[in-house]
């Protein structure tokens, strides 16, 4: 890691400098999480033992990449092993929306992201959002103009390949969203092939002004050995709304940690989520939701479908504020095992200091129904077939909340093939 931090700081612009070195004394004192730490209590950081060197630039050709990343008519920013890949983007910036890395920002452009960066992020409690400020080199601004509606979706992939020796990447997205503006980003996460191990650390800063609406998509797809810890961080202030959408297929090791604060009256946010891990891979997601002022809503909607010999995680926090009187909150996480030795750890929190509140919360953990499987099987369905039908149900409400159209009808037939191993199964729920 030593490396990967040196190499971030000849790569990364001088304005940079004070960010990244705050980072790093914190960095520094920051014990690592073990299993006595309570929100690291189910999941073990033993795969991240080894030694990761940065990425490097690798060259994809356009076909794998385009096998990848569904067609949904974004605009496509294509970054391989963290490093921009232009021949590989495609899309026109619509007007109302300012993009740039932060190595090419010119003096504005960095002030901005000086005033910004870390904002969105807690003070304490997310030791990799820390290191991935330690090893910032570079990431991509996004500013909404206000009163800017853009309608063609922006489509952010960070992609992984190479063969070799291990290697990590540091993705990091700063958006600011302005005064009643509107957009929808797709962060797609996946894995484009070769033998060596990968770690991503990405963070994601979302800053919502008064008004702002981002449908924000989390797509992590990596499998295997390709390793995630990340977090999305959000920030609303007055009426702003976010729609947040994830969907997870498990790996070695892979945890995200979901944080939408309600800094506004009237802040709505919404958190959706599918995981789905199988054969031995782990995947943990943690949510926190603070509301820490008056008369604001949120929702939050997580299930999981774990097989074979995998675990899950899910922690689910709802934080009322003393001030924050006039709050719904609502938490539901149901999970589906389809194997006696697939486990999965979850836990509902709500903490409340507040007295005029509405708040509920409920997780299930239960095993395909008997009476269902029987009663397809009587109509002549098979065991395997019944099985797809209904863990493809169990998810299906949950992929409709993605308000995105085109990704929906993208992700179904990937949810069909995680779910069918027999191929010829897929075009019954595709």
């Amino acid at each position: 890691m030593h490396e990967t931090l040196a190499a971030a700081a000849a790569a990364a612009p001088d304005w940079l400098a004070p960010a990244r070195n705050a980072a790093r004394e914190a960095w520094a004192a920051t014990p690592l999480p073990t299993r006595k730490t309570e929100q690291w209590k189910y999941t073990s950081i033993a795969p991240l033992e080894q030694d990761f060197g940065p990425g490097r630039a690798v060259e994809l050709a356009p076909a794998t990449v385009d096998g990848l990343l569904p067609d949904i008519g974004a605009l496509r920013l294509v970054f391989v092993n963290g490093h921009f890949a232009p021949a590989l983007s495609s899309g026109k910036l619509p007007e109302g929306l300012e993009l740039v890395r932060f190595a090419e920002a010119d003096d504005s452009q960095a002030a901005r992201i000086r005033e910004h960066l870390g904002s969105a992020l807690p003070e304490a409690g997310h030791p990799f959002a820390t290191l991935n400020g330690a090893a910032l080199a570079d990431g991509l601004f996004l500013a909404v103009a206000p009163g800017a509606s853009i309608h063609t979706p922006l489509q952010l992939a960070w992609l992984t390949a190479g063969d070799g020796e291990a290697f990590t990447v540091t993705p990091r997205l700063l958006l600011l969203a302005g005064e009643n503006s509107c957009l929808s980003v797709v962060e797609h996460f996946a894995d484009a092939g070769g033998s060596a191990p990968s770690f991503s650390n990405a963070v994601t800063e979302l800053l919502l002004a008064p008004g702002a609406t981002v449908n924000h998509y989390r797509l992590n797809l990596e499998q295997g050995r390709a390793l995630h810890i990340g977090g999305v961080h959000a920030r609303l202030e007055r009426d702003a709304t976010l729609n947040g959408f994830c969907l997870g297929l498990g790996a070695d090791l892979k945890r995200l940690d979901l944080v939408a604060t309600m800094a506004g009256p009237g802040a709505h946010a919404e958190l959706d989520g599918i995981y789905l891990p199988r054969g031995d891979e782990h995947v943990d997601y943690h949510t926190c939701l603070e509301h820490a002022v008056p008369h604001c809503t949120s929702s939050e909607t997580f299930r999981g479908v774990i097989g074979d010999r995998a675990r899950a995680v899910f922690n689910g926090r709802i934080h009322i504020h003393p001030q924050a009187q006039k709050t719904r909150a609502e938490l539901s996480n149901k999970n589906l095992l389809t194997s006696a030795e697939a486990e999965v750890n979850s836990k509902p929190e709500l903490e409340i200091y507040a007295d005029d509140v509405q708040c509920a919360h409920g997780a299930t953990v239960a095993q395909l129904d008997a009476l269902a499987l029987h009663y397809l099987r009587s109509r002549g369905v098979s065991r395997e077939e019944a099985q797809v039908m209904l863990s493809f149900g169990f998810v299906n409400e949950v992929l409709e909340s993605a308000r995105l159209e085109p990704l929906r009808d993208a992700l179904r037939p990937l949810l069909a093939r995680r779910f069918a191993r027999d191929p010829s199964l897929v075009r019954h729920l595709a």
